[in-house]
């Protein structure tokens, strides 16, 4: 079995626009990391159309091979990181499958917002929303326009929702991990809510409740943060709002938006809160879904 050192960055690509995105910003990433850079085309189809893919790999109609496809992706990956250990593989079966399966052995797993749907930019491919919800390692889905750089000039910044007993948690150690290659600042952030029946009228209690909610959700952030490494730059943040909202917001102009997902053993739905759900469909940055078992 390999080391966590040993497994590869995977990539979906399928010749979209989106996909060829996240072959530079994969490239980036697997040299950060250290690690080889895997690329996946899967596809029930033997050949694919489109006009822009001809033009990528040079042929003279819009009619293309996947072993085109993944030759050209390959060419772009290599061109952009020269030394970069790239390897590829073709498979005719359903892509959420096939990439599903290649978590297993990956370090991580990069996938466009959407591949060759029409589906509006706004919206997440059921493909890539697919994979985030039962692969076994980290999923990183490339919303946003994120320049297809994944370590921005002069460092950027990592965002991270802490949720319940995030302490130790595998949601925050990638955080951290992904704040230390970057040289970004970390920002934790934790919503809280008041509820409406907690509220009361007396003057000199009208902020009670509020204050509880909000010194709940620091001491949160506390223990969530306690063994941030020292050479990571971390800033904490308690906002008032519904997480998803908070989220959102947190998350512009970042370079990646890290959240969580529970592994329910037995459990075949879609194993996405509805927070994390939100992020993969609204954030304007990249984010990272982490696995985390109840």
């Amino acid at each position: 079995m390999r080391t966590m050192e040993e497994r590869p960055l995977v990539v979906g690509v399928d010749g979209s626009e989106p996909s060829l995105r996240a072959v530079d910003w994969a490239a980036d990433e697997a040299v950060v990391r250290g690690v080889p850079l895997r690329l996946v085309y899967a596809c029930l189809w033997e050949r694919y159309e489109d006009a822009a893919l001809a033009h990528e790999i040079g042929t003279p109609d819009a009619r293309a091979l996947p072993q085109d496809l993944v030759g050209a992706a390959v060419d772009r990956a290599r061109a952009r990181q020269p030394g970069l250990k790239v390897s590829a593989d073709v498979v005719f079966e359903e892509p959420e499958y096939t990439l599903v399966r290649e978590a297993r052995q990956a370090s991580a797993l990069v996938v466009g917002s959407r591949g060759r749907s029409g589906l509006a930019e706004m919206l997440l491919g059921s493909v890539s929303l697919s994979v985030a919800a039962h692969a076994d390692c980290p999923v990183i889905v490339l919303r946003g326009n994120h320049d297809k750089r994944a370590t921005p000039p002069g460092g950027g910044r990592v965002v991270v929702g802490v949720g319940e007993d995030a302490k130790g948690s595998a949601v925050v150690r990638f955080a951290f991990e992904e704040a230390r290659r970057r040289g970004a600042v970390l920002e934790a952030v934790r919503a809280w809510r008041c509820p409406a029946h907690e509220t009361t009228d007396h003057p000199l209690l009208a902020d009670a409740p509020a204050r509880l909610h909000r010194e709940q959700a620091e001491e949160a952030l506390t223990q969530a943060l306690h063994d941030a490494p020292p050479d990571v730059k971390v800033e904490r943040r308690t906002v008032e709002g519904h997480p998803r909202r908070v989220l959102v917001e947190a998350a512009q102009g970042a370079d990646l938006l890290v959240v969580g997902a529970k592994r329910r053993n037995g459990h075949l739905g879609l194993q996405l809160g509805r927070v994390t759900h939100a992020a993969l469909h609204h954030a304007n940055c990249p984010v990272a879904v982490v696995p985390h078992q109840t």
